[in-house]
């Protein structure tokens, strides 16, 4: 057993995805001690298994920081532990599997279908509303006194802008970035992520079926 002088920091991530239903303590947290044999001992405690998950039963457990501390010190009572992360946190359990290279390269092809035809509708809705041809063609016709047939230099280069700009704001071509500044489709994602983890754990709160101190643990899942 650990001396009384020792203290463990810990640090728990707002979601954190396993692939193994026997989620150890290691599997979920960061953790630092000033004594090196301790931790090892503290990664294998065991904090819950989830049993039987499929599509109809949970694969998801909200844990309170207070559970973990508490199963720390049901090991070792007299190590000190300090939470340096979230206070309460969400435990996702996904089957690992491998998925097929031609399912993989149908599911990319269908999402850039979809993006691209969506945002060809919304570029030429816009266009439409706003007159963009007529003002062109008047623009064309002030300037060089022949009427415009549609396809002229203002069309091309707006065309070009258009790509330009689109790049310009996504920050990114492919892989390739243009500044070390996320995208902001990447801040959008991480606020709906933060928004949609804060409502998961508060809604299990008010169902009482988060893992806390004294709490038993939600259907779907025990510790072993």
């Amino acid at each position: 057993m650990a001396g009384s002088k020792e203290t463990v920091y810990i640090k728990a991530d707002r979601n954190v995805e396993v692939t193994d239903p026997c989620v150890k303590l290691g599997d979920i947290l960061s953790m630092e001690c000033a004594n090196p044999t301790v931790l090892p001992k503290l990664k294998t405690i065991k904090l819950l298994r989830f049993h039987g998950v499929d599509k109809k039963t949970q694969n998801r457990v909200a844990v309170s920081i207070l559970k973990v501390i508490e199963c720390i010190h049901a090991e070792y009572p007299e190590i000190e532990v300090q939470n340096l992360g979230e206070q309460d946190f969400i435990i996702t359990y996904e089957k690992q599997q491998s998925v097929g290279g031609v399912w993989h390269i149908l599911k990319t092809s269908q999402v850039v279908l979809i993006s691209f035809m969506g945002a060809a509708f919304s570029i030429m809705a816009f266009n439409n509303d706003v007159g963009v041809t007529k003002m062109f063609s008047q623009i064309y016709e002030l300037v060089t006194g022949t009427k415009s047939d549609g396809f002229t230099v203002l069309e091309f280069t707006y065309s070009i802008g258009i790509a330009i700009g689109i790049l310009t704001f996504f920050n990114h071509f492919g892989k390739r970035r243009f500044s070390v500044d996320p995208t902001p489709i990447e801040v959008e994602m991480r606020l709906y992520e933060n928004d949609l983890q804060t409502t998961l754990i508060e809604n299990i709160s008010r169902k009482e079926q988060e893992l806390d101190v004294g709490t038993k643990y939600p259907t779907g899942s025990h510790r072993s």
